[in-house]
């Protein structure tokens, strides 16, 4: 996506489009080897879909940090219809997304996004957890 010369004073913290895009192609090249994500992932995107979820993924991350309005989508609902994304991926993930974040970009803006990206994911794995839990059983506190 191409930079803008306007900025956005609602944006959460100083970054470009073309930062997020980055990060988000390192990230996903760093997934796909991962030994316990990687399977999870691939079994999901096939060679010719990644750039797609790659795409997919920076426009959520530039409407959550830039406020574009270039995502429409359900991730939750994504993440609780594949049953092989379990709840202990979210602190893998989360490791690996800061080890990026760090690597690519300077410490106030990767601090920043990794603040945000823990709250997400820990909501992506809170409601992982209590929407697959039996309905017959004490909720299970997180």
């Amino acid at each position: 996506m191409p930079e803008t010369t306007l900025d956005n004073p609602l944006k959460r913290f100083d970054i470009t489009a073309s930062e997020i895009d980055r990060v988000v192609t390192v990230f996903y090249a760093q997934i796909r080897r991962h030994p316990d994500l990687g399977p999870v992932f691939g079994a999901h995107l096939e060679g010719a879909d990644w750039p797609e979820h790659e795409d997919k993924i920076a426009r959520f991350w530039r409407n959550a940090i830039l406020r574009e309005k270039s995502y429409n989508g359900n991730p939750m609902r994504v993440h609780l219809s594949r049953p092989d994304v379990k709840a202990e991926h979210f602190p893998l993930w989360l490791g690996l997304f800061h080890q990026v974040l760090k690597a690519e970009l300077p410490e106030p803006t990767a601090s920043s996004w990794g603040l945000l990206a823990d709250r997400i994911g820990e909501g992506f794995r809170a409601g992982i957890v209590s929407m697959r839990q039996p309905k017959d059983e004490p909720p299970k506190l997180f």
